[in-house]
């Protein structure tokens, strides 16, 4: 599940070496017989939507289109489309612009619309924007597209009586594991009372064949492109399917694609693990005085006993009348490993005030309130008034996560990598397997996992971040091993990704790379 790589959330590294493979970056972007065969710009039946041409008009400092791409694309005439959101910031260049560099900000299921709207465009450096436009669009099923994915107000999916009892990180009896079980079949349920019939159409193959028919509409005869996170597997995605069509594509926060749905998440559930003792023993040099205790082991043990006390009995919360159980200070935890230098010095207020009986601070973030005021004032005029949509994240990460990666429909299958996970990883390791119970029985339309095959694909470069918790460096590895000519970029350091955080050794390099497809050499690392 990839619910936490939100795309605001970065990372750094430590150096280990890799297999790369050396050599220019030219010379294998030629297109090929087989290449010419399978385009599906070619068909007859797909023509009209890669002739379109996007009516751009002003939203705000940018400016915003549609895309319409089909439903289906065995069926492509049916009559049956999504209507994607598209936004762009032109290049700041035109005398020397390259084109467009198509980006995806993660999730799944995060909108490049409302990333860009909110002041994205600065991850990216003034190089990029300056030859490239910057494109950001909503993938079929998310945010702004129609239709989105919708499972339901946020009241139906939560049954929880006022009185329960908090619900386990590790459901480990027959009864525990009975109520996880009844809670991921609602779940399920209301996505498909409400979205049933686009729920199939939602994966990352179909999201893949999108990006190419908006490359075709920005006019561009070949992709370039950036992915953070889950953006990572789209990119590889689009990499399979159209290697002659790609220009340059760099991939942050890898996912490896050769992994199955328990393998992914006891991957996840390690780098989270060892993220928050990262936090334990570097959280001096990030939050200072606010850290919850003096040492390393004084703030694994106030941990600990939080974990223990929130488990039996919730703590206090403000306008809250179920308090902070167990599972949402696992969900504050998690959610601030994203990028240390933003979210440490708020989650160490949050411990210290939970040490004294107050979980206020901690159930803010777990629920994403704690940027909520900066959000609320990045409003702007705009000649064309914009509509504002949900956030469906959640609902959109999980359909695409479900139906890309074939889940076991027996429960029996969960219980026993819930037991390995748990002696191997402890709650981290229990929550990523129950996690991905939303995923019983929902239909595979995906390949599911696969080692990479791409004949054709011009060198890719793959930035790997090895106090990654979300994408665990060991993935970046795999996945430029198996890329036909993957070059990997490690960065040393802590956190989800790292191009557009700081540090100018990744930023130079990747700009390089997509300005001037200058390759990295073998072993690179900031």
């Amino acid at each position: 599940m990839f619910t936490h790589g939100k795309r605001h959330r970065r990372a750094l590294v430590l150096a280990v070496a890799a297999v790369l493979a050396a050599g220019s970056l030219s010379g294998c972007t030629q297109d090929t017989p087989a290449a010419a065969a399978d385009d599906p710009a070619a068909r007859a039946d797909l023509r009209a939507f890669y002739h379109q041409k996007p009516q751009w008009k002003p939203c705000g400092e940018e400016e915003c289109a549609t895309l319409k791409v089909p439903m289906d694309y065995s069926a492509p005439g049916n009559g049956k489309t999504f209507t994607l959101p598209l936004i762009r910031a032109t290049a700041t260049d035109t005398t020397r612009r390259i084109g467009a560099l198509v980006f995806n900000p993660g999730g799944p299921g995060e909108s490049g619309v409302a990333l860009l709207k909110d002041g994205g465009a600065e991850s990216f450096s003034e190089r990029i924007r300056a030859r490239f436009d910057i494109v950001g669009f909503d993938p079929r099923g998310v945010a702004g597209s129609k239709p989105a994915v919708d499972c339901g107000p946020d009241d139906e999916a939560d049954t929880r009586a006022d009185d329960a009892a908090p619900q386990p990180l590790h459901p480990a009896t027959a009864e525990q594991r009975r109520a996880a079980l009844a809670d991921a079949e609602s779940t399920a349920a209301a996505c498909k009372r409400h979205s049933g019939s686009i729920l199939p159409h939602v994966g990352t193959v179909d999201a893949a064949r999108d990006m190419d028919v908006l490359r075709a509409a920005l006019g561009d005869d070949k992709l370039s492109y950036l992915g953070w996170s889950y953006g990572t597997s789209l990119g590889t995605t689009y990499g399979e399917l159209f290697p002659w069509r790609v220009r340059a594509m760099a991939l942050d926060g890898a996912v490896d694609p050769a992994q199955d749905w328990a393998e992914r998440a006891r991957s996840q559930a390690a780098g989270f693990r060892k993220a928050v003792d990262d936090y334990a023993e570097h959280c001096a040099d990030m939050a200072g005085d606010a850290c919850p205790a003096g040492t390393p082991d004084g703030i694994r043990e106030l941990l600990d006993g939080l974990y223990k006390r929130t488990a039996e009995k919730p703590l206090p919360v403000d306008d809250s009348e179920w308090g902070l159980d167990v599972a949402t200070l696992h969900s504050a935890v998690v959610n601030s490993m994203y990028t240390p230098e933003e979210q440490w010095e708020a989650l160490s207020q949050g411990l210290s005030d939970a040490a004294g009986g107050d979980g206020t601070r901690l159930a803010e973030i777990a629920d994403g309130e704690e940027n909520a005021s900066a959000d609320e004032d990045t409003g702007s005029s705009s000649e064309v008034e914009e509509e504002s949509h949900p956030d469906n994240s959640d609902a959109a990460g999980t359909a695409v996560d479900c139906v890309d990666i074939p889940h076991p429909k027996d429960p029996r299958e969960y219980w026993k990598a819930l037991d390995k996970a748990h002696l191997a990883e402890g709650d981290f390791g229990s929550e990523s397997v129950v996690a991905a119970l939303d995923c019983k029985g929902w239909p595979h339309r995906g390949r599911g996992p696969h080692r990479v095959s791409a004949d054709g694909l011009p060198p890719v470069l793959v930035v790997g971040t090895t106090g990654d918790p979300s994408t665990p460096y060991h993935e970046a590895q795999s996945l430029a091993r198996q890329l036909p000519h993957g070059m990997l970029l490690t960065f040393e350091g802590l956190g989800h990704t790292a191009y557009g955080r700081g540090s100018s050794c990744v930023d130079n390099a990747v700009d390089s790379y997509l300005i001037d497809l200058k390759p990295v050499k073998p072993g690179a690392t900031c």
